[in-house]
């Protein structure tokens, strides 16, 4: 098995991989417009909808509009993970689809539980790229150059969708266009990326791995080999992993276990900012909505995907997901501490700058690591990547969910620094995780960062 798949370990970075890279990356950057853009708009559709802190609904439906992408998600991430199984490309172009149509209904609601649901139905799209981009992706890569590439396609796109959000948003208001077309015209227009690649992502070429180790068809794998790598190969008529799922799950549980909470609990951090950030943080700074959102990305976000992109595949993923995690929890900290004591002497661009070091060591470390959907596909093997991948992504959503009704709820009723000192300790809690649990994969094959290849050799 090794020697089968040796030549996509060894392909040198080529136009197959920047093809690929564009076809599953674009996905990610719609997942990061339709996700940011509700934060940055989503004072807007409060008051279009008379919904103001004094509502007794207040709290509940800012969550529900805020977190209801994120629930879809999550089953969309279920879903589509178990029926990955049946062939990574089968359902690749489902997710662009019902993200494109999600996107465009948002533009035709009339009440806030109508935007609730076209987006939950735009989540469920979420939920299936996750888990099917960066898998795809993978398996198509080489190994020396597969961080980066993940790191890339399903990281710092994200920062790129977000920061396009945050562009249509002030142009908007520049041009002068009403707040009631404003919020609808961001939110709709996430359509356009998504539908961009509804054709390509048809016709992206089944993955070898799944066509031998899970269909196990020998002539197909070698077909997909020939046309990514120019080589010819010999494969065992017996490729097809015959290991039971439940061995696998069995024998890696605990680090399985851990790749979830971790994803966990950086998305109840990092949504915390994504969803709020523009509204509360920025509202308590007197900063615009899309101006914050803009520097954040700009100054912050998308520095913090470049220092990733140079170290992920020298550095390792495990160190840098230490180190961010560790510099998420001193930025917040450094922030509410600052707000707290700085008195008459108080800076709102010194406050924003400690603040946005924490979406610089979020996106250099588990931005980058965890939340591109590494861990997944690169600890479990071929026959339960589509699974294990589903319940990380999964569990990350839930954790983004989670934080969309908790987040709003602690910052009313215990104020802006408990909710802040509350992120803090997750982030120091998930570095230790990562410290303790989390095995370095940089450079080794998905057959060798899985363990899968030791059955096989035993």
């Amino acid at each position: 098995m090794k020697d089968v798949f040796k030549p996509l370990d060894e392909k040198k970075f080529s136009f197959f991989h920047v093809k690929s890279l564009l076809t599953t990356g674009m996905g990610v950057f719609t997942d990061g417009y339709d996700l940011s853009s509700i934060g940055i708009v989503l004072l807007l559709v409060l008051s279009e909808f008379g919904i103001t802190t004094k509502s007794p609904d207040y709290v509940s439906l800012t969550a529900a509009i805020s977190g209801s992408a994120l629930a879809g998600a999550a089953v969309g991430a279920i879903l589509f993970g178990f029926l990955s199984n049946m062939g990574r490309k089968t359902f690749y172009g489902v997710d662009v689809a019902l993200m494109t149509v999600g996107a465009l209904l948002q533009a035709f609601v009339t009440d806030p539980t109508q935007l609730i649901i076209v987006r939950f139905l735009l989540g469920l799209g979420v939920g299936a790229d996750y888990v099917l981009s960066p898998m795809i992706m993978a398996e198509h890569s080489n190994a020396k150059d597969r961080g980066k590439i993940i790191a890339l396609g399903f990281g710092l796109f994200w920062g790129f969708g977000a920061t396009l959000a945050a562009v249509v948003y002030l142009a908007l208001q520049a041009a002068g266009v009403p707040s009631y077309l404003i919020w609808r015209i961001v939110l709709a227009a996430g359509a356009v990326p998504a539908a961009s690649v509804i054709y390509l992502r048809r016709k992206i070429p089944e993955t070898a791995r799944f066509l031998g180790r899970i269909k196990g068809d020998a002539e197909k794998l070698k077909g997909v080999i020939r046309e990514v790598t120019g080589k010819n190969v010999n494969v065992d008529p017996e490729i097809k992993d015959k290991t039971s799922a439940l061995y696998y799950i069995k024998r890696n549980w605990s680090v399985f276990l851990s790749a979830c909470l971790l994803w966990f609990l950086f998305d109840i951090v990092a949504y915390s900012g994504i969803l709020f950030g523009p509204s509360l943080i920025a509202q308590s700074l007197g900063i615009n909505s899309g101006v914050f959102q803009l520097l954040i990305e700009g100054a912050f976000t998308v520095p913090g995907g470049i220092i990733a992109l140079s170290l992920i595949d020298r550095v390792g993923r495990r160190p840098l997901q230490v180190i961010g995690f560790v510099g998420m929890a001193l930025s917040l900290l450094s922030f509410s501490l600052y707000k707290n004591m700085a008195g008459l002497a108080f800076s709102p661009m010194i406050a924003f700058a400690l603040y946005g070091l924490q979406n610089l060591a979020s996106q250099a470390g588990p931005g980058s690591v965890s939340a591109s959907g590494i861990l997944g596909v690169e600890l479990a093997p071929t026959k339960v990547r589509g699974t294990i991948q589903s319940l990380t992504v999964a569990s990350g959503r839930i954790g983004a969910t989670l934080t969309s009704f908790v987040f709003p709820s602690l910052f009313h009723q215990y104020g802006e620094a408990f909710a802040i000192y509350f992120l803090a300790g997750i982030a120091a809690i998930a570095a230790i995780l990562t410290f303790a649990v989390i095995p370095e994969t940089k450079g080794k094959s998905l057959e060798n960062s899985s363990r899968e290849i030791d059955l096989v050799q035993t």
